[in-house]
C-alpha cells in the first residue's frame, strides 16, 4: 500500500457523542467508534464529490468493507465531541485502506480506525482490478482521496 501523496488534503469531521452511543459504564460503547469511522467515510466520500449511486449506475460496482480493526486510546464521555479523519492508501491490488484518527477537542487522540475495503463487481461477487480508478474517475475533489 502507498501513503497519501503530497497533494493529499486532509479530511476532518466533528461528530457529537449522543446519549445512545453509551454503554452502562458511561462512556462510548465500542460500536459507535466503528460508527464514527463509518460516518467520516462517507462523508469523505461525499466531499470529494463522490456519488455511490452514479458508481453502482455507470460501472455496476459497490463499497465494500472487508476489514475493520479498532485501536482504543482514551475513553470519550458524554457531552464529548470527536474529530475524525479519514487518510487513504492504495496499493496495485483489489483493496485500499483508510487509516482515521479519533481525537478530543485538546488533540487527544481517542482511537485509531483501520479499515480495507474493496469494490464490489455487483454481477459478478467478485473485487474489482484497481479500485482507485473507479473513484478518480468520479471525484470532483480527489485529493481527499489521496488520489
Amino acid at each position: 500500500m502507498t501513503t497519501r501523496s503530497e497533494t493529499a488534503e486532509a479530511f476532518r469531521i466533528t461528530i457529537a457523542v449522543r446519549s445512545d452511543d453509551l454503554d452502562v459504564n458511561g462512556h462510548v460503547r465500542g460500536p459507535a467508534y466503528l460508527a464514527y469511522g463509518d460516518h467520516a467515510r462517507w462523508a469523505c466520500l461525499a466531499a470529494a464529490g463522490v456519488d455511490p449511486e452514479r458508481l453502482r449506475a455507470q460501472h455496476d460496482v459497490g463499497p465494500v468493507n472487508l476489514e475493520t480493526t479498532v485501536r482504543f486510546h482514551r475513553e470519550l464521555r458524554p457531552l464529548d465531541q470527536v474529530e475524525v479523519t479519514c487518510a487513504f492508501q492504495w496499493g496495485d491490488g483489489k483493496t485500499s485502506r483508510v487509516v482515521q484518527e479519533l481525537r478530543a477537542p485538546d488533540g487527544t487522540l481517542v482511537a485509531e480506525v483501520e479499515s480495507v475495503s474493496g469494490l464490489l463487481d455487483l454481477t459478478r461477487r467478485r473485487l474489482v482490478a484497481d479500485p482507485a480508478r473507479y473513484w478518480r474517475e468520479l471525484a470532483t475533489r480527489p485529493q481527499l482521496l489521496g488520489l
